[in-house]
């Protein structure tokens, strides 16, 4: 049974907080993939699913935005399901899978969405691994539906100015950590841990996550593109770009 967590909209704000200090932009890729969405639903209630949807970050945004959709969300993660759940409710399909197997599609409540949702999550998979996942993506989505995948990306056309952007936001989240104006990623993780009801989901993530996850991966936009068009997507593009980071959109 999920706990019940009573404060957990102040939990979002502190997660928003410490994720838009890494991701200055994070809200206009969130507009662009659900414009998107926009664009190809077909009717007012789109059967959405969330992929690594960690707190309900994009669930919540799906559903201000399209109150009558048909929400599921997936993770691993016990604390950030915890989260998502308290946050949802009864609004959305919460779904704890592994994405790094195969058989993940078999815990989902239903087998075409018309449009599969990620954001700045699967560069913890391998590149093999990735691939393989956006195959399964696809056959997920009903023809005519979309994924969108929003994470770091840089341009491998602007090396040298990839590194200097990724400087300056650097200096940009150092002042702010500094100031005690947001949380880092490891100070939110150590604060959850203080937290009574929390604590014992966070003890069950170390166990999951031994070492954090495997290293991040980030290869350019054009690796992506190059992987969705290998996995049988119609059409491939990048939707949205902000200094290092893209994302990336596909069409069945």
């Amino acid at each position: 049974m999920t706990p019940y967590i009573a404060d957990a909209d102040a939990w979002q704000e502190s997660w928003d907080r410490q994720q838009e200090a890494y991701l200055p932009d994070r809200e206009h890729r969130f507009t662009a993939m659900l414009d998107a969405v926009d664009a190809v639903r077909e009717t007012a209630s789109p059967r959405l699913l969330d992929l690594a949807g960690g707190t309900g970050t994009i669930s919540l945004r799906a559903l201000r935005r399209f109150p009558d959709a048909e929400v599921t969300l997936v993770d691993l993660d016990p604390a950030l399901l915890a989260l998502a759940t308290a946050s949802l409710g009864d609004r959305a399909t919460i779904v704890s899978a592994d994405l790094s197997r195969p058989d993940w599609p078999t815990a989902l409540p239903h087998r075409r969405y018309d449009a599969v949702l990620t954001a700045t999550a699967l560069h913890w998979l391998p590149a093999e691994r990735l691939s393989t996942l956006y195959t399964e993506i696809r056959d997920l989505l009903r023809p005519g539906g979309l994924f969108v995948n929003a994470d770091h990306m840089p341009d491998d056309d602007l090396p040298e100015l990839t590194k200097r952007l990724l400087a300056r936001a650097a200096q940009h989240r150092t002042a702010r950590h500094a100031a005690g104006a947001t949380l880092s990623w490891a100070q939110w993780w150590d604060q959850a841990a203080q937290d009574p009801t929390l604590r014992p989901l966070v003890e069950q993530r170390h166990a999951i996550y031994p070492s954090g996850h495997s290293p991040e991966w980030t290869p350019p936009a054009s690796w992506h593109l190059t992987a969705l068009k290998d996995a049988g997507f119609t059409e491939v593009g990048t939707l949205w770009r902000g200094a290092a980071d893209a994302a990336v959109v596909a069409v069945l």
